[in-house]
């Protein structure tokens, strides 16, 4: 019981320090912070679908907010995003 207990805190925690270093999306580039780079996705899904795989790439670049800059297509989708720090 003690095991089980342990295991659910520690993926408890494990999933919130996950969600405290994900990217953050914003309209303008944040004061103060400093451009990185820039990404590139696509998705055959919508473009909720391509968000996340925007969000999910600024993340591992390790950004800590990225804004997308441009978006299109109609049945695959295109998106770049430029990265901050």
């Amino acid at each position: 019981m003690k095991s089980i207990a342990m295991t659910i805190a520690a993926l408890t925690l494990a999933t919130a320090s996950f969600s405290a270093l994900a990217a953050t999306e914003v309209q303008s580039a944040p004061a103060g912070s400093q451009t990185i780079g820039t990404i590139s996705a696509s998705s055959n899904g919508n473009l909720t679908t391509l968000q996340s795989k925007l969000n999910a790439k600024a993340t591992e670049a390790g950004a800590s907010s990225y804004r997308i800059i441009g978006a299109s297509g109609e049945n695959h989708l295109y998106g770049t995003a430029e990265l901050y720090k």
